[in-house]
């Protein structure tokens, strides 16, 4: 079995570097909005005297961790919600078992089927 390898030959490289093309431009968002004027994040928060707000009035945030008895009650509050669901869940397989509601259900899927 005979097998050969291709090797690069001397001043030759095996890969060549293919340029990529330039990208697209965006020319504009939507349209007549300019699209000269990208959006830039600015570098340092800016002063009241720039915004005119003032931050007084703005709740500050405590630093102290929730702990205690508040730990838990996401946890709690989403158990509490799936065991309401799976019961939910039950009562609708249960009603849905009866020869009723399946009589009514299928009425409803043949005379749908039979409109002109």
């Amino acid at each position: 079995m005979n097998a050969t390898i291709n090797t690069a030959r001397p001043g030759r490289p095996l890969a060549q570097a293919i340029p990529f093309p330039p990208e697209a431009e965006i020319l504009e968002l939507f349209p007549g909005s300019p699209g000269h004027n990208p959006v830039q994040m600015p570098t340092h928060p800016r002063s009241t005297a720039e915004t005119g707000r003032d931050d007084s009035s703005v709740p500050k945030r405590s630093k102290k961790p929730v702990g205690g008895s508040e730990l838990g009650m996401a946890t709690a509050e989403y158990a509490i919600a799936t065991l309401a669901a799976v019961g939910f869940a039950g009562l609708l397989v249960v009603i849905l078992r009866s020869e009723e509601v399946r009589g009514f259900l299928l009425n409803l899927i043949r005379s749908a089927l039979s409109l002109p």
